[in-house]
């Protein structure tokens, strides 16, 4: 069973699975910042300042002066705002990896070699030349 474990882990599927988890979450972090710290504040300026986190809806029916002392207090809190902050998040973060991926696949394909044009293979004979040669070699 241990065998089994050992060879299970060596494949190389699970290998690169595993490769493909540490990367992304190490991405996630690079880009994470590059959205948080450098975008949203950017997108901020030009809408005024605008910050959707503390649209909210104490559940008790009180009214809280910010989200955090609705959540300090331990009232129930509609976070309407968060979710729009994760919907905007996520596609600026999509944007950003689409444009990652787009440039890196760029970069690529500038530096493969392209391919040389294949040869054509010589062409045969055709069913009729085949045909005429068999009339020719019966009529003799």
């Amino acid at each position: 069973m241990l065998q089994e474990f050992k060879d299970f882990i060596a494949k190389g599927n699970v290998m690169d699975m595993a490769v493909g988890i540490i990367i992304g979450a190490a991405f996630t972090a690079i880009v994470s910042s590059l959205v948080g710290d450098l975008i949203n504040p950017i997108i901020g300026l030009f809408m005024g300042g605008v910050d959707f986190t503390e649209w909210y809806y104490a559940l008790d029916g009180n009214e809280y002066a910010a989200l955090a002392a609705a959540e300090e207090a331990g009232a129930p809190v509609f976070a309407v705002g968060r979710f729009v902050m994760a919907i905007i998040n996520f596609l600026i973060i999509a944007f950003v990896v689409f444009m990652l991926v787009k440039m890196v696949n760029k970069a690529k394909a500038a530096t493969e070699e392209p391919e040389a044009p294949k040869e054509e293979a010589p062409k045969g004979p055709t069913e009729l030349d085949i045909l005429m040669e068999i009339r020719d070699s019966l009529q003799k």
